[in-house]
């Protein structure tokens, strides 16, 4: 069980800030007369002991709030580009950003929990104990903000309101920082207090980015003190190192659901879409994906966009899951974003009249972005993530410099995306979720969809998801496990956050369960009896996977029954794909539908094994791996290693 509160509070002993009146003097120290007024209207004495010693310790030349109004906002805008974190590009509101050139995605080799000893934490997370971090804390992020001025921005987590919304305090140097919380997050300083008074908790965050240079990087740190809801971030500038409020504040929320929300909630590293079904009817999706898997794609093919990262679910009192995106925006990957497959982004990003922070792109002579697959041609010159920039110019191994990096972003607010439903995004009761899917980036094992047989074959399937390894973390190669696409976010025992999934979709309570289903985007000619890496789908495929999704929920197209799970009937994927005036033959179906035995079953031992190491796993886990094993074997000793969609139809009867 994790413990709030255990242990010595690093913030507060490195900053020694213990009273209100210590509090008041540090602000009247460090701020002007603006900013002491506006830090006057905030009376939750915790979060102003927590705001005071972010200053002591950082020691900041100065200390500003940051109220959401117009003029804050466009306080920081200015502030960003005349510090020149963000340089103006030719369109009105737009903003190029560059991080460090060896800092261009998550630095998962110095990200750390700090934890209390004999503490339970997942097998896949890096930990540090707290007197060794208070250690590391002390020596770098006291008097970092010297020569700087510290921001305070006040936040919520979601629409003020919701069950699952939680506020947060975000402390930076960083313009860039703060500026993209801005747009990413609902700034709540007028209603804080309110929010803390009815959630009895928030999180609290700190980046500095230092002296921003190379040299610097090795010292950098991302460190989660799970005991006090409190981040600390040094010597690093990319959003996902530094704009604690995401996956910091996520992993928070992971441990809050596990050990304080059994059974009630959910924090899940998933989209939240809806689609506009037969007779008008909107049906919610959310789905897990790791990131650079299709996950921004996947919720921007929703008639009824709500987020495409994260999602906070709980049980509502009539009996069915609801769930509300804790940002509004999104700070997504643009490699491979064309209009063809994402008109409604393109739109955003290509035409006038939205606020737009890129990074890491190549920048012509125009001052016109470019990226990787944007269905453009691209220049012969200009700058990017790693300087001057020509065709041809390669790295010191050898290798071509793309024009973009593969983990380069846009940031931008849901409001601007033309599917976006914001009545339904913002309103505190959220959207009821009828279907929740899984996914990850799956060359040669799963078909494209898949339907769990009860909520503990769903459970597994969240379990269950590998992927192949994307430029959204240093470092990582190959292909390894992505359990519910939320490991890398999941900061207690594997087995306790397994016991929340299996708890909470078994629950009596919820009476209206959503349907669970796995998705493979990623399965390629080679795989499957071609030649080649080339996938066998596209990107408005899409649309007719989710299209079937939406009628399996609710009970308007049959399946075939098979030892996975419930897979589609060809005629009904043949309609949807009309409806997208695509031809979808009877040879691509039995490709795709087709199972693999050897490699499905090499799958099950995989996870097998792995999970067979951690202790206190659900025994369900590995009884629904038996069942499938079985029925498996049954159908490869009758069929063969390869069976055909119309063999597993026989196989059901």
């Amino acid at each position: 069980m994790l413990e709030l509160k255990k242990g010595v509070d690093i913030l507060a002993e490195i900053g020694g800030v213990k009273t209100i009146g210590q509090a008041r003097s540090v602000f009247k120290r460090k701020m002007d007369a603006e900013s002491l007024a506006k830090i006057g209207k905030i009376k939750n004495e915790e979060a102003l002991l927590k705001v005071a010693n972010a200053i002591a310790m950082c020691d900041p030349d100065r200390a500003w709030v940051d109220t959401g109004s117009e003029a804050d906002l466009a306080t920081i805008r200015k502030w960003s580009v005349e510090k020149g974190e963000e340089a103006p590009l030719a369109l009105d509101g737009h903003t190029i950003h560059y991080d460090l050139a060896k800092e261009q995605a998550r630095l998962v080799n110095q990200t750390f929990y700090i934890v209390n000893p004999d503490e339970k934490i997942s097998v896949l997370a890096k930990k540090t104990l707290r007197d060794e971090a208070l250690a590391y804390v002390k020596k770098w992020m006291r008097g970092i903000g010297q020569g700087k001025t510290l921001m305070i921005g006040f936040y919520t987590r979601g629409p003020a309101g919701a069950p699952a919304t939680i506020p947060a305090l975000e402390m930076s140097t960083s313009t860039y920082v703060m500026h993209s919380a801005n747009i990413l997050y609902r700034n709540s300083y007028a209603t804080f207090d309110a929010e803390v008074e009815r959630t009895g908790v928030f999180f609290t965050n700190v980046h500095s980015e230092g002296l921003n240079r190379d040299e610097d990087l090795p010292n950098a740190r991302i460190f989660m003190d799970r005991s006090w809801l409190t981040t600390f971030s040094m010597f690093c500038t990319y959003a996902g190192n530094t704009l604690l409020m995401k996956k910091g504040n996520h992993r928070f929320a992971v441990d809050l659901a596990t050990y304080y929300g059994q059974e009630k909630m959910l924090s899940e590293h998933m989209f939240i879409t809806g689609m506009t079904g037969p007779g008008g009817r909107k049906t919610y999706f959310a789905g897990a994906a790791p990131s650079g898997c299709g996950k921004t794609t996947t919720a921007m093919v929703g008639t009824d966009f709500i987020g495409d990262d994260l999602a906070q679910m709980w049980i509502a009192a009539d009996g069915t899951l609801r769930a509300v995106n804790p940002e509004r925006g999104i700070f997504g990957i643009v490699a491979d974003v064309n209009r063809e497959g994402d008109p409604y982004l393109m739109k955003c990003l290509r035409e006038p009249g939205t606020e737009v922070i890129w990074s890491n792109v190549l920048i012509d002579d125009d001052k016109v972005p470019h990226w990787v697959g944007n269905g453009e041609e691209a220049p012969k010159k200009g700058f990017n993530f790693q300087g001057e920039w020509w065709e041809g110019k390669t790295n010191p191994e050898g290798k071509p410099i793309p024009i973009s990096h593969p983990n380069a972003r846009v940031t931008l607010a849901n409001a601007a995306i033309g599917n976006y439903n914001e009545p339904a995004a913002e309103d505190a009761a959220g959207v009821q979720v009828k279907v929740i899917t899984y996914s990850g980036r799956d060359s040669n094992t799963m078909p494209p969809i898949w339907v769990a047989k009860n909520p503990d074959h769903g459970v597994v399937i969240g379990a269950s998801i590998v992927s192949a390894a994307t430029a959204t973390e240093v470092g990582a190669t190959g292909v390894k496990r992505q359990p519910w696409a939320n490991a890398p976010f999941i900061p207690g025992a594997l087995a306790d956050y397994m016991t929340a999934q299996f708890q909470l979709f078994n629950s009596d309570t919820l009476r209206d369960k959503p349907i669970l289903a796995g998705l493979n985007y990623f399965l390629t000619h080679g795989a499957r009896g071609g030649e080649g890496t080339k996938l066998l789908g596209e990107k408005r495929d899409v649309k007719a996977w989710l299209g079937w999704l939406e009628r399996r929920a609710h009970g308007d197209v049959d399946a075939i029954d098979t030892p996975i799970g419930y897979i589609p009937k060809y005629e009904d994927l043949k309609e949807l794909f009309a409806g997208i005036d695509k031809d979808y033959p009877r040879e691509l179906y039995d490709k795709q539908f087709s199972f693999y035995l050897d490699n499905i079953l090499a799958r099950i031992d995989l996870q097998e094994e792995a999970y067979g190491k951690e202790t206190g796993v659900p025994p369900q886990l590995f009884q629904v791996y038996s069942e499938q094993r079985a029925g498996l074997e049954a159908l490869k000793e009758k069929y063969g290693s390869v069976v055909t969609p119309d063999q597993l139809a026989e196989a059901a009867g």
